[in-house]
């Protein structure tokens, strides 16, 4: 993927910035497709720092017109089921919060690596947070969660120690997360 968007960026050089944000867009609007192809794309393409921001400006416009979206399409949805699950607190609290709670709920959710993105926009946007406060917060989140995956494809893309040393931290983060999951799945078996 991240292939097809370079040679797209490289062939439509004059728009190749809105190109990526409209991808970008597009993305966010999906809500759980993950961006760092494009992060990579932006980067090899434009360089680190112009890159970077132009995936954080994709990111936070995407942001934004998802939430408006969601909030049109969305906002009458029942959930009670929807987020009850007992591992997503931070997440249901934000249905009811506003102002400066709803503020600190997203900056945190932006902060967190694990939290997708589309379900933070999701969960604010049939909430009671304010377009305004949601911009805000979100923005500023995306900025250190998007300096820490550019910087991470970036040493992934060159193959530097820092991205050696990168890759095997994820490894190892996926399978201890994998191995988890099958002990829990084995330990629920066991327990019928």
């Amino acid at each position: 993927m991240k292939e097809q968007i370079i040679a797209l960026l490289n062939t439509y050089e004059n728009a190749a910035y809105l190109i990526s944000i409209v991808i970008n867009i597009i993305i966010s609007i999906l809500g759980l497709v993950p961006s760092v192809f494009l992060t990579a794309a932006n980067l090899a393409v434009f360089g680190f720092w112009k890159g970077t921001f132009l995936s954080f400006a994709g990111e936070a416009i995407g942001a934004i017109i998802s939430f408006v979206l969601y909030r049109k399409g969305f906002r009458k949805l029942s959930v009670t089921k929807l987020f009850s699950h007992p591992k997503v607190p931070k997440v249901r609290r934000l249905l009811e919060a506003k102002g400066l709670e709803a503020f600190f709920l997203i900056l945190s959710l932006r902060l967190l690596p694990f939290v997708p993105s589309g379900v933070v926009t999701f969960v604010a946007a049939i909430g009671k947070t304010s377009l305004l406060i949601f911009m805000i917060a979100s923005s500023i989140g995306k900025i250190p969660a998007l300096l820490l995956e550019a910087y991470s494809v970036y040493q992934l893309m060159n193959w530097t120690w820092q991205g050696k040393v990168i890759l095997t931290f994820l490894s190892v983060f996926l399978f201890l997360f994998t191995w988890k999951k099958i002990n829990r799945k084995k330990a629920q078996t066991n327990k019928t």
